[in-house]
C-alpha cells in the first residue's frame, strides 16, 4: 500500500501492450457467474489494482461482481504500487480501483495535516479529489488498513496489555518483555516508530528492536523471537492466521486508510448504477472480513480468485 511504485509509463505501457497484469482480458469469454441481461448490461469497465493479497482480492470481487451484475469487465489487476495504478486511473487506463484515504490524503493530496476523525478524513479526500481531479470517492467501507502494532494472543494475555497506552506502561517497567520488531521504512518514518514512542512515551532501548523485512514480523512475533511486539498492517491475513492480536490505537496515533472504490468521474457520470451494484460490497468490508480473505490466499493458499467467488457466493452477490 504505501510501497514506491514504479515509474507509471512504464506499467502504463505494458497494460497497453497485454491488456491486463494479471486477469483476463475483454475479449475473454465471460467468467462463470457472468450475466448477459443484469442492471449493468452494455457496460464496459477495466478494474484495477495494486500487487499485494488484499489488493488482488478487492480486485477480483469487483470484477466478479460487476459481471454478475451484466457488465463486461477487463481485468488490470496487479499493477506495482500506488502511483502506478493512480495515473492508470487518471489518464483512462482503467475506470475503478480499491483505494485507502490515508493515501489520498496524503500521498495524492499531499496533506501533511493529520485528521483525527476516520470519517472527517474521508470527506476531506472525497471533496478535494473530486475538485481537483475529477476522481469520485464512493462511501468508505468500515475496513482500515492502518498501521498497527500485533502480539501472540497469549502473550498479550500473559502482559495484560490491550492497549498502545498498555504497551508504552510496560515499556516502562519491562523493556525486555516490550521488544519489538519494525521493518525499516516505518522505524524510520513519522507516522511510524519514533512518533509512536513519542506519542504514547514507549520506552523501549534500542537493544530490544530489531529491523526485519515485512513479511517475517509476523513469525518473529508468533513465536516471541526476536520480539514480542510488531508492525503489523490491520487487515493483514497472519494476524488471524497466526494467532495475532492488534493492539488498540488509544489515542488514535496511526492514520486512517480507509477503504473507497475509487472511480473515474466521467465513467460514473455515464454509469451511476455501477454505485448500487457496488454497494453491497462496501458494507461487508471490515477489518476481520479482510483478515480472513487475506488468509485464505497467504496462509491456507487459495487463490484470489477463488476466494472472491466464496466471498460473493456465500454473502449472496454472485
Amino acid at each position: 500500500m504505501r510501497g514506491k511504485a514504479l515509474l507509471a509509463v512504464l506499467s502504463i505501457g505494458v497494460m497497453t501492450l497485454s491488456g491486463c497484469a494479471l486477469g483476463g482480458s475483454e475479449g475473454n469469454p465471460p467468467a462463470a457467474g457472468a450475466n448477459s441481461s443484469g442492471p449493468l448490461k452494455g457496460i464496459h469497465v477495466a478494474v484495477g489494482s495494486k500487487e499485494f493479497t488484499e489488493q488482488l482480492i478487492l480486485c477480483e470481487i469487483t470484477a466478479q461482481r460487476l459481471e454478475a451484475q451484466g457488465a463486461t469487465v477487463k481485468r488490470v489487476c496487479g499493477m506495482s504500487g500506488s502511483d502506478t495504478v493512480r495515473a492508470a486511473e487518471t489518464s483512462g487506463n482503467i475506470d475503478m480501483y480499491w483505494e485507502y484515504t490515508g493515501t489520498g490524503w496524503i500521498s495524492f493530496l499531499k496533506q501533511t495535516e493529520p485528521v483525527h476523525d476516520a470519517d472527517d478524513q474521508y470527506i476531506k479526500v472525497r471533496d478535494m479529489d473530486l475538485a481537483q481531479n475529477k476522481i469520485v470517492w464512493m462511501p468508505a467501507a468500515a475496513a482500515n488498513n492502518t498501521y498497527a502494532v500485533a502480539v501472540k494472543t497469549e502473550t498479550a494475555e500473559k502482559l495484560k496489555v490491550k492497549t498502545l497506552s498498555d504497551y508504552a506502561a510496560l515499556s516502562q517497567t519491562d523493556p525486555k518483555d516490550a521488544s519489538f520488531c519494525g521493518a525499516s521504512e516505518f522505524l524510520g518514518r513519522n507516522d511510524g516508530w519514533p512518533g509512536l514512542k513519542a506519542a504514547y512515551g514507549i520506552n523501549v532501548p534500542d537493544s530490544e528492536v530489531a529491523t526485519l523485512a515485512e513479511g517475517p514480523i509476523y513469525n518473529s512475533v508468533s513465536t516471541g523471537n526476536p520480539c514480542n511486539f510488531g508492525e503489523a498492517f490491520a487487515t493483514d491475513g497472519r494476524i488471524a492466521g497466526l494467532g495475532l492480536t492488534v493492539l488498540k490505537d488509544d489515542k488514535n496515533f496511526f492514520p486512517f486508510y480507509n477503504l473507497s472504490l475509487t472511480v473515474r468521474q466521467d465513467f460514473m457520470q455515464k454509469n451511476p448504477a455501477v454505485e448500487a451494484a457496488m454497494k453491497p460490497i462496501t458494507e461487508k468490508l471490515t477489518n476481520a472480513t479482510l483478515q480472513k480473505l487475506n488468509a485464505s490466499v497467504d496462509v491456507d493458499g487459495k487463490s484470489p480468485e477463488a476466494v472472491a467467488t466464496t466471498f460473493l457466493t456465500d454473502n449472496d452477490l454472485k
